[in-house]
């Protein structure tokens, strides 16, 4: 029948495309995007040169209610795995800090090996699912009233971050559909926002940036912090929001490589005539420092700090603390927190339990990575997982 597939993926986003790849060995394989391209998140990943992946990806990378969940897809199709494909393409990457894989000249790169990778499948965009029903197979019905059928339903549709890009919340809305559960969705990986108090010290300070070292909730993240107009942003920010919640304070250390009490005693013997606000300068972005010494009225030589005082300026300095209002919401959020919850599905196949034929894969499931590389890890291994598992039928 023309219309029927074995396998139909919604989705042709990181891992609607790989999983295609693995899937169309089954049998007709057909990949439904409502956007105009394929692959958009990726070309405008990574400042258009794609994090595709990151040399240290291990379970420990990622959040999940079940934090075991997301072992057997990594393990079963891991970061080297995906370089070899990259590498077999011959497209040219380097590494970054912290293990970071970006492509030397193009994130459109990887799109273009992921739809050579997926051929024979076939790739419908900017068409819509305007239903879903199942009775032995899926039917879908499209927004000009065609239907297709299929046997496996594979759910690829992201979450709700960036939605500029066509992001939405579809892929719950057919979890509900089939009597799945779903965890509390929630931006991650998004700046943090400030109250009015907070933002007189922090908008004048937008364009700064300084390596920082960020705790929230007993985690914590050393890369770089980035003062905004709005709050506070950057690779150490965007991380700790992901652990970051309402009403939760997070804990700054402005110089988290050095002795702070330790160099301010030395500069006092050195140079104790000297301006406690002037020394602060030489250890903190200049701005900064002015804005802080301000804030924090710190006044007087260095000869007139007692043990005390600089004790208690280290660890101001170590321990800034300060209260985010909330964040900047889904339309800067690179992932989404939550989604499918995995009790629901099967961590070998990412296949519904319940729902024979209907798998969910990528960020439209409860496992979400930290910030470098490692969602699209995660698109990748699940994508495989699932990919694997219905070819194998």
């Amino acid at each position: 029948m023309a219309n029927h597939y074995q396998t139909i993926i919604l989705g042709a986003g990181a891992a609607g495309l790989h999983c295609a790849a693995f899937a169309a060995k089954a049998g007709r394989t057909l990949v439904i995007d409502h956007a105009k391209a394929a692959g958009e998140k990726i070309r405008i990943s990574g400042g258009g040169r794609c994090n595709f992946t990151n040399l240290h990806t291990s379970p420990a990378n990622f959040l999940s209610d079940n934090p075991h969940f997301a072992k057997s897809a990594l393990a079963r199709y891991t970061q080297w795995d995906f370089i070899d494909l990259v590498t077999r393409h011959g497209i040219p990457w380097h590494e970054k800090t912290l293990g970071q894989l970006f492509c030397d000249t193009s994130a459109k790169d990887i799109i273009r090996m992921l739809l050579a990778e997926m051929q024979p499948a076939e790739l419908r965009l900017q068409t819509s699912v305007t239903g879903i029903t199942k009775d032995g197979d899926f039917t879908l019905t499209l927004s000009d009233g065609s239907k297709l059928t299929c046997e496996s339903l594979v759910i690829a549709t992201g979450g709700k971050s960036i939605p500029k890009m066509g992001a939405t919340g579809f892929g719950y809305q057919i979890a509900r559909q089939f009597g799945l559960p779903l965890t509390e969705t929630r931006p991650g990986l998004v700046p943090l926002t400030f109250g009015d108090s907070d933002l007189a010290l922090i908008r004048p300070l937008a364009g700064v940036a300084l390596p920082a070292s960020v705790t929230c909730n007993g985690t914590r993240f050393d890369e770089a912090l980035l003062f905004t107009h709005r709050g506070l942003s950057g690779p150490a920010i965007l991380q700790i929001s992901s652990y970051w919640r309402e009403g939760d304070a997070i804990s700054i250390n402005l110089l988290p490589d050095q002795d702070v009490f330790a160099t301010l005693r030395a500069k006092r013997a050195e140079a104790g005539r000297r301006n406690l606000s002037t020394v602060l300068a030489e250890l903190l972005p200049g701005r900064l420092a002015v804005a802080l010494s301000d804030h924090w009225k710190i006044v007087g030589n260095l000869a007139d700090q007692s043990d005390t005082a600089l004790r208690a300026l280290a660890d101001r300095l170590t321990g800034w603390q300060l209260t985010p209002i909330g964040t900047e919401g889904y339309r800067t959020a690179e992932v989404t927190l939550g989604g499918v919850a995995t009790e629901a599905l099967d961590s070998r196949t990412m296949a519904a339990k319940a729902v024979p034929g209907l798998y969910f894969i990528g960020e439209v499931v409860d496992v979400t990575g930290w910030l470098g590389g490692y969602n699209f890890q995660w698109a990748w291994s699940s994508a495989y997982a699932a990919g694997t598992a219905i070819a194998g039928k």
